[in-house]
């Protein structure tokens, strides 16, 4: 991959929301809202985009908050646009073609944006070493990126990490997850992971990780699963903990979501697939673990995400216990949101965050991978990658809004 040094890097232009507001239906949990409840207005803004540029992927990369949400940094991934049949990005999905790493920050809840493209950061092509541990997973400006392999940005089939203390300005590493994928139930198997993960104290952490089984080609859709990995010794060794999915399970399941309710119960939202099936539509599960990971159950389909491989979910739980889940829609065309008032086991109706998608003259539909966090002012605040008529060339767009309160 190109390294970054050799990339002119972009000024940090704040981009400010764009004008009107985006009127939809407010998200009450479980029930549909009623006729006279007012409706809530939706802010849409621009987070990153720039002619000849193609920016996309932020379920990939990664999402952080602090100050109760004032602060808001996202990461996505970036290259040269080519209208074209898949991804309008030069070199596909292919890591080795020029693709590379970028973040955004909002210092006001989402409602401003710059982009910023820190040194020693995924894509700078440092060599993995060994954590020597002493990561400190509670520091108040505490950052971790997870890398794996083939996921438009990265190609580390064994998997690595970077972390940052000052609020994702300055990063370490990459180091490696030990031994990780030695574990018997991972041996031979490539990491496909994202940035997901749990602070359980200074010294340990879980993450939600995935890995295809051996003799899948890049490029090719596998049957992914879910597993949650953990280190209790501030990052120098990872070991296993469980299957989010059972590997028996016929159908893809990666890119978990997760959150942690009040109880302490870890819930976790899957993006879908039946791989065999090229005709079937994809859709977002969500599981619960009562046991810090240990083990598993279902306890909900989400919503449906369409055909062209579907969409992941994004997901966050607010200060009142309800949990939002946000997915895009290939077939429809559409960006949704649903609300759970019961920790995941039941979803309001869905609500329409974005529906002015304009897919290219191929007819692709290349959009969505949501983010959800929520700011200081008690919104949520979904981030995407979207195409408009407007702005044709995919760019990374934001929605903020404010669910009405419980009754």
């Amino acid at each position: 991959m190109e390294s970054k040094s050799k990339i002119m890097k972009q000024p940090n232009t704040k981009l400010v929301l764009m004008s009107g507001l985006v009127s939809a239906l407010a998200i009450g949990g479980c029930k549909h809202p009623s006729a006279n409840r007012e409706a809530q207005p939706m802010k849409n803004a621009i987070v990153a985009g720039e002619a000849g540029k193609f920016c996309g992927w932020p379920a990939n990369n990664g999402i952080w908050r602090w100050d109760n949400g004032r602060e808001i940094l996202v990461g996505f991934s970036f290259g040269d646009y080519v209208e074209q049949q898949g991804h309008n990005l030069k070199g596909g999905s292919d890591a080795t073609l020029g693709i590379v790493s970028r973040l955004a920050r909002s210092m006001d809840g989402g409602r401003t944006w710059a982009v910023e493209d820190p040194e020693n950061f995924v894509g700078d092509e440092g060599v993995a070493t060994e954590c020597p541990g002493g990561v400190d997973f509670e520091a108040p400006g505490f950052a971790l990126r997870v890398v794996g392999v083939g996921y438009h940005g990265s190609q580390d089939p064994t998997g690595s990490f970077f972390f940052s203390n000052d609020r994702g300005r300055k990063w370490r590493g990459p180091y490696r997850f030990g031994a990780l994928m030695k574990d018997a139930n991972l041996e031979g198997m490539a990491l496909t992971a994202r940035t997901r993960y749990l602070a359980t104290g200074p010294n340990s952490c879980l993450l939600f990780m995935s890995a295809r089984p051996s003799g899948s080609v890049l490029g090719q859709i596998a049957t992914d699963k879910s597993f949650v990995a953990e280190t209790s010794d501030g990052g120098r060794s990872f070991h296993f903990v469980a299957w989010i999915v059972p590997l028996e399970d016929p159908y893809r399941a990666v890119m978990p979501a997760v959150g942690r309710l009040a109880d302490g119960t870890i819930i976790a939202a899957l993006r879908r697939r039946d791989v065999a099936n090229n005709q079937a539509t994809c859709w977002v599960d969500c599981y619960a673990s009562r046991d810090n990971g240990r083990s598993w159950s279902f306890s909900s389909r989400v919503g449906q995400t369409g055909a062209e491989n579907g969409n992941p979910p994004g997901l966050t739980v607010l200060k009142d216990g309800r949990v939002v889940c946000a997915y895009g829609d290939r077939t429809r065309d559409k960006l949704f949101a649903r609300a759970s008032a019961d920790g995941g086991k039941s979803w309001g109706a869905e609500v329409v965050l974005r529906e002015d998608f304009e897919p290219d003259q191929f007819g692709d539909h290349d959009f969505g991978y949501p983010q959800l966090t929520t700011n200081e002012r008690g919104e949520v605040v979904a981030l995407y990658y979207w195409a408009t008529k407007d702005q044709p060339q995919q760019h990374i767009a934001a929605t903020v809004w404010k669910l009405e309160n419980r009754n």
